[in-house]
């Protein structure tokens, strides 16, 4: 039977972010005392203002299709969020509503690739990027970044990864899986590598913009230089804590908005409708009506941090934005712990659901298999507990 799948789908893998996640599910549903910290799903519920939004769609009647890009009032919505909060202009009709950010990144990825075009992705990179680009038959140029660097790309790095064949350049910041955040100086030395290379389009995926903790998030589209060249991405998922309600949007070249329009109406349609109207409350708020949920993931992170130096053998920087920390375990690579002989980042994570029942991401996801993604998007309680049985078995 699987010779008669198509090559695309042999060509890429599962999402081992949703596959640790499954695994951590089915072990708790079989009994296990298991702390989830794979997915980077928040664990509050949406602002009571984007709920009420949502019952008084339904009351209202948004039950039916909307345009595909989205309803024209959402769109202007984003378009004064963009403007208010990133400093960049845009019009409805260089929007467009997906559902998901996943949905959106994928709209673009279609709209603009070639087979055997390349891509330039920094590693560590958010687990989909690589396979999407597979998906499409293109070629992922994946750049390595070091901790020591805070896993940024510097300009050198991006210009020796340009050929001719180079179509595309995605990275996120506030980066998954690092936290990592661009400052504005490092995405300007970016912008003027790109500036010398028109036909390059750029994916700067935005979606934890909200949440950073020291460093200021920019947005590379500021540049007046490349704005023709970038596509914006961001969604509500992370910083509204709307992970089910799927949607995403992006702003970009009204060519590209087009494309993306015309591919989404032969693949879903548009949006869900009622998240659409509670995406119009969420957006229309000024960001300090979710500063409470930064403040806690601040605090979880300095949690973290303190707790994670307990540990014998974990390397870590300190990351600036997003809901990870990214540690460096090869300390533990050749030794045995409890019998399971370690031979790299797979079997560290695997160890750990086993011994300690903690569902961690191993880094070769993320295109680094020396590291350990780690979320805090969870509770303080199971934080704590979390790492107290992670060093109960490492020390």
């Amino acid at each position: 039977m699987k010779n008669r799948l198509s090559h695309r789908l042999k060509n890429i893998s599962y999402s081992q972010t949703i596959a640790m996640s499954a695994k951590a599910r089915d072990l708790k549903n079989k009994g296990y005392d298991i702390i989830n910290l794979s997915l980077g799903e928040p664990d509050f519920l949406p602002p009571d203002f984007v709920l009420y939004a949502a019952k008084k769609a339904i009351d209202e009647g948004y039950h039916y299709y909307t345009p595909v890009s989205g309803y024209l009032e959402l769109r202007k919505v984003i378009c004064q969020k963009l403007y208010r909060d990133n400093h960049l202009k845009y019009t409805p009709s260089q929007i467009v509503v997906s559902t998901g950010a996943k949905q959106a990144i994928m709209n673009v990825l279609l709209s603009l690739l070639n087979k055997n075009d390349e891509v330039i992705i920094p590693a560590p990179y958010w687990v989909s990027y690589l396979q999407m680009v597979k998906l499409c038959e293109s070629y992922p140029v994946v750049v390595p970044t070091t901790m020591n660097n805070n896993f940024k790309i510097n300009p050198e790095q991006l210009e020796k990864a340009i050929t001719s064949k180079t179509k595309l350049f995605i990275f996120s910041t506030p980066c998954n899986p690092t936290g990592s955040v661009y400052s504005y100086e490092e995405l300007k030395y970016l912008a003027e590598i790109f500036k010398k290379y028109p036909e390059i389009m750029i994916i700067s995926d935005e979606i934890y913009e909200h949440i950073c903790y020291s460093d200021k998030h920019t947005s590379i589209a500021i540049f007046s230089d490349i704005h023709n060249q970038v596509i914006t991405l961001n969604g509500l998922s992370k910083a509204f804590s709307m992970t089910g309600w799927r949607i995403g949007y992006i702003g970009a070249p009204e060519w590209i908005a087009k494309s993306c329009d015309k591919i989404q109406g032969q693949m879903t349609s548009c949006s869900n409708s009622i998240a659409q109207r509670a995406a119009i409350a969420a957006l229309k708020a000024d960001p300090s009506k979710i500063e409470y949920m930064i403040q806690e993931f601040r605090k979880r992170r300095n949690l973290v941090l303190s707790m994670i130096t307990e540990i014998n053998g974990f390397q870590l920087n300190k990351p600036n934005g997003a809901f990870y920390v990214f540690p460096k375990i090869s300390y533990f690579f050749g030794k045995k712990l409890d019998g399971k002989m370690i031979k790299n980042a797979d079997d560290f994570s695997e160890f750990l659901l086993e011994k300690t029942q903690v569902a961690t991401v191993s880094g070769s996801a993320f295109g680094d298999h020396e590291c350990l993604r780690i979320s805090y998007a969870s509770s303080e309680d199971k934080i704590i507990e979390a790492f107290k049985r992670i060093k109960k078995a490492l020390n």
